[in-house]
């Protein structure tokens, strides 16, 4: 991540002010991403995706505070890994600068990090969506976070051995979308595809798509923190980041929506997806590039993740929920090694030229072997943990039924929405598999709508949609 040089330590007041601001924007991408993935999942999984990411949130800011900072960021042991010198942040004082930020106070940098530990395995909450175990899903994400994120974060922003050679991520595409990616495609191809991935061709209609806006919407609120606060000052550099933050998503976007509209009508999920495509793309390049490159890394994202996408599921029947490997794992990758191409020297302005491209071959290629060294690392640990799992656990994923009733009542016992009709359903269908699904009875819907205040069978107030074939599409099923 881009810092300044820690030579003497001078805490600042603007600085410390912006981190903090930034830090708050980046928070709130948890919740968002649990909207966004919740909004374009049928309605009786999304409250199990809306209860991953805000446990896992939780889970892993624990970990973090409890060996996290320290493995990333402690004294380095062999350019791999960090030392326990700051356990349970020992050593990270709130008056005082660190050896990573000589302009803000140590905890603060903590916990600006913080953001990025939380958010980084649960972007993969998108591929294994509607069929992972909870407990699973509980067990996998600590073990990603410990073996993969913390040395991928050491080896590039801790100083350990990819900084020494020379690869550069400003705020994540390699650390956070490259990693993510990876893990999310190997998920995807060791859980297999759901039950009725054939059906819909993994992209079974989604329950809500204006709450799909409302997390695309904060996330890219958010993303202004998550890169503007990488720059760990206020400064040129911070405005900067912004400024490709803000360029990159719209201009992926309107690669998104272009190409909706040619192959079928203008999509809003499909302009979801394209800003989330530039977001990501751009990340490891927003502090480095000019708004001239920007525009070019924004195009070439969106087309990348919009062509992959198709092709990962209509031919090779990759059934990543949310096509996590595109539109964070490729893009990442992309804008990783494209920093490489378009980056600024030391000493360029901001504006010096209409467009960069005079870095040095040399960067390209430590871009380029970054991004294939932690890609094919993630992935191959990411296989080993789930096989490890499966040893010990049996099936990772729901079985068939299970999935059909819905990870939200299944795993939780809860419903997202007041009206779903899940129940009914399953029995009309599966008459011979309704008492009991995955061991968990199974209620009369009378039961399972008993706190409903209105009183047609509409239920809560709502009022009742005469189209059944719209009912199925707004319930998700």
């Amino acid at each position: 991540m881009a810092v300044p040089e820690p030579l003497v330590c001078n805490l600042n007041t603007g600085d410390t002010t912006w981190i903090i601001v930034a830090t708050a924007f980046s928070l709130m991408m948890g919740p968002a991403l649990a909207f966004f993935e919740a909004g374009l999942l049928r309605a009786k999984h999304s409250l199990s995706i809306i209860t991953q990411v805000f446990a896992g949130t939780c889970m892993l800011s624990c970990l973090w505070l409890l060996v996290g900072y320290s493995l990333t960021f402690g004294t380095s042991i062999g350019g791999i890994i960090g030392g326990f010198d700051h356990v349970l942040w020992l050593n990270v004082p709130y008056d005082k600068c660190g050896s990573h930020t000589p302009n803000i106070p140590a905890a603060l940098h903590a916990l600006f990090q913080m953001m990025f530990a939380t958010i980084t395995p649960l972007i993969m909450t998108g591929s294994y969506a509607e069929r992972l175990r909870w407990e699973a899903f509980l067990i996998f994400t600590l073990l990603w976070e410990i073996l993969v994120y913390y040395p991928a974060v050491h080896w590039i922003w801790g100083g350990g051995f990819l900084a020494k050679w020379g690869v550069l991520d400003y705020a994540g595409g390699i650390v956070v979308h490259t990693s993510a990616g990876a893990g999310a495609l190997a998920i995807a191809l060791f859980l297999g595809p759901r039950a009725d991935f054939l059906q819909y061709m993994g992209e079974a209609p989604p329950s809500n798509v204006p709450l799909a806006g409302v997390g695309a919407a904060l996330l890219w609120m958010g993303w202004f923190g998550f890169n503007g606060g990488a720059a760990m000052h206020a400064g040129n550099l911070a405005v900067s980041a912004v400024v490709s933050t803000h360029v990159a998503a719209c201009v992926s976007c309107m690669v998104w929506l272009v190409l909706s509209m040619w192959n079928h009508r203008p999509a809003a999920t499909a302009m979801f997806n394209g800003i989330l495509a530039g977001l990501a793309g751009i990340t490891p390049a927003s502090g480095f590039v000019s708004t001239q490159a920007t525009i070019a890394i924004g195009l070439l994202c969106g087309l990348l993740a919009y062509y992959g996408s198709q092709i990962s599921k209509k031919r090779f029947h990759i059934d990543d929920a949310l096509d996590v490997h595109w539109i964070h794992g490729a893009t990442g990758s992309l804008g990783s090694i494209l920093l490489g191409v378009f980056g600024r020297r030391a000493g360029d302005g901001v504006n010096d030229y209409w467009l960069h491209i005079h870095s040095s071959p040399w960067q390209i290629f430590i871009q380029t072997v970054g991004v294939v060294f932690v890609g094919c690392y993630s992935f191959a640990v990411t296989w080993g943990i789930l096989a490890a799992m499966k040893a010990r656990m049996g099936s990772l994923a729901h079985d068939d039924d299970a999935q059909e009733a819905g990870l939200d009542w299944v795993d939780h016992g809860e419903v997202a929405y007041c009206r779903l009709n899940v129940l009914r359903d399953i029995r009309a269908t599966h008459p011979d598999a309704v008492s009991h699904i995955n061991g968990i009875a199974l209620p009369s819907e009378e039961d399972y709508m008993k706190h409903s205040t209105g009183k047609h069978p509409g239920g809560g107030g709502l009022a009742i949609r005469p189209n059944a074939a719209r009912d199925g599409y707004q319930n998700g099923l």
